[in-house]
């Protein structure tokens, strides 16, 4: 510890014993470097913060709105993009002496870095620019810093709200025009498409259209032969209702007797063998058959209406059988209509393959350009109800909430932290320079120096012995350099009051 402290005396002794070399750097450096910072100019910095409100309720419920946090980080990448700042160097002063693309790039560059865009919530934004240009005043760059920011400002407002209805008008131009085209274009698909059908009738549609003929027809077909099945089956059923029901009925107290009443009486066993399943092979069936023709026979001897009149049921089966039956013909003249329908398609599609080769062509073009004119009118109605929301109710709010000002102090350099941090290193520096030299000189500061350098004891020290002028002289010295040392530290303090005097003095 006792090394540590003499080494520190030994440096203190000899940067004193060399002060006014110390004295004569630290004003030079101290000079040059608050000259160097006078030269710096001051840059002022101008700030705006702005709202944008992307999400609009009416956009949202007619499912044309986009998507707001996209449209957020639109904002921010376009805001300061390098378009918009090349716009902002030709409208300020920034491009007065701007003669070629190459110095129009620097300029465009040096504002990328001056210009910040940051996200302070989620839809509130603070522009700010920093401009210092040696060749203008303080009052000259702090307009600027707030014309830089304006002019972002404008060309934002101009480009996301004039220029996205500028933008939909050009694209319903644009598809209004495509409209057109494709209607030429389906008019005249739809005359030919007309003209082949009237040549060829069967093949209208296309083969495709063809084929799914066949294919229903065929299904018709088969629903055709299930009905006829089942008329016929209802047919059969009345036949057989109407073999067990008598033509004419009994009566009252005209017997039961004769040959009528057993031929009814036969006719109703026989409908009730039937009934239960017995077909005309079997003997009870044959045998009451071979009785009913008998009983006929003598019945028709008899004469009609003799023991009774007419069956109301009778009669009323019979309609029933009349109505079956021509439903039975009907149905069957459908299934012949149907069969020759559909052995013509097959017969035009095996006969004519190139025709029908033609007809699948056309029907498809057809098809495919009435798809097209379809999706263009619904993207172009869609366009134009975006583009009546933005004219009466633009989804994208835009509003200034701190306009740009004038800034009245400059945002850098800080110039008193520079002109004392000046002052710290000229003093630093003459002291360092005052240490080399004493280093370099072979003299020693004290006893115990010189006994370690020359490895010997050291019998004495002489102590320095001064006469009245000699000390009168010193001190006189010492007031010189305490005055010139002060002076220093007075210029630093004059040039920090000048410095906060000029703060503020902007116009």
């Amino acid at each position: 510890m006792n090394e540590v402290f003499e080494e520190l005396r030994a440096a203190l002794y000899q940067v004193w014993n060399r002060r006014w070399v110390a004295l004569g750097v630290a004003w030079g450096v101290c000079v040059l470097g608050w000259l160097v910072v006078a030269l710096i100019p001051n840059s002022y910095e101008s700030r705006a913060r702005i709202y944008v409100q992307v999400d609009d309720v009416l956009s949202q419920q007619l499912e044309i709105s986009g998507d707001g946090a996209k449209e957020l980080v639109r904002v921010r990448q376009t805001l300061a993009s390098g378009v918009n700042l090349e716009k902002v160097v030709r409208a300020t002063k920034l491009g007065e002496d701007i003669t070629t693309d190459s110095d129009l790039q620097g300029a465009v560059t040096s504002l990328t870095e001056n210009v910040t865009v940051k996200g302070e919530q989620d839809n509130l934004f603070e522009v700010s620019a920093t401009i210092g240009k040696g060749d203008l005043s303080d009052a000259e760059n702090a307009k600027l810093s707030q014309d830089v920011v304006q002019k972002l400002l404008d060309i934002f407002r101009e480009e996301n709200i004039s220029g996205n209805r500028g933008e939909v008008a050009d694209t319903l131009v644009f598809l209004d025009r495509q409209l057109e085209e494709r209607k030429q274009e389906l008019e005249a698909a739809e005359q030919r498409r007309l003209a082949f059908e009237a040549q060829y009738p069967e093949l209208i549609g296309g083969t495709g259209t063809v084929s799914t003929r066949l294919q229903t027809l065929r299904t018709e077909m088969r629903g055709v032969d299930g009905d006829i099945a089942a008329a016929q089956s209802a047919l059969a059923a009345i036949n057989g209702q109407i073999a067990g029901t008598p033509r004419s009925i009994q009566m009252p107290g005209a017997g039961g007797g004769g040959a009528r009443g057993a031929l009814i009486q036969a006719q109703s066993q026989l409908a009730a063998m039937r009934s239960r399943g017995l077909t005309d092979s079997h003997p009870d069936i044959q045998s009451t058959q071979r009785q009913i023709g008998l009983l006929e026979r003598q019945a028709a001897n008899e004469g009609d209406g003799a023991y009774g009149q007419p069956n109301p049921a009778y009669t009323s089966l019979i309609s029933i059988r009349a109505e079956r039956q021509a439903n039975v013909q009907a149905l069957s003249a459908r299934k012949a209509a149907l069969q020759a329908d559909i052995s013509g398609m097959i017969a035009s599609q095996a006969q004519e393959p190139e025709v029908a080769a033609e007809a699948n062509r056309i029907s498809r073009d057809y098809e495919v350009l009435k798809t097209k004119y379809d999706e263009l009118l619904r993207d172009r109605e869609e366009m134009r109800l975006r583009g009546q929301v933005q004219t009466e109710r633009s989804a994208f709010q835009f509003e200034v909430v701190d306009p740009p000002t004038i800034p009245r102090k400059p945002a850098a350099p800080n110039r008193p932290i520079l002109l004392i941090g000046v002052l710290i290193v000229g003093l630093a520096a003459g002291a360092g320079v005052a240490f080399v030299l004493g280093q370099l000189k072979s003299a020693f500061s004290t006893a115990d120096r010189l006994e370690r350098a020359l490895d010997l004891p050291v019998v004495g020290t002489i102590s320095r012995s001064m006469t009245k002028a000699r000390e009168e002289h010193a001190r006189k010295r010492f007031k010189q350099f305490a005055a010139g040392a002060g002076a220093l530290g007075g210029v630093c303090i004059l040039l920090l009051a000048v410095e906060f005097i000029q703060v503020g003095t902007v116009a």
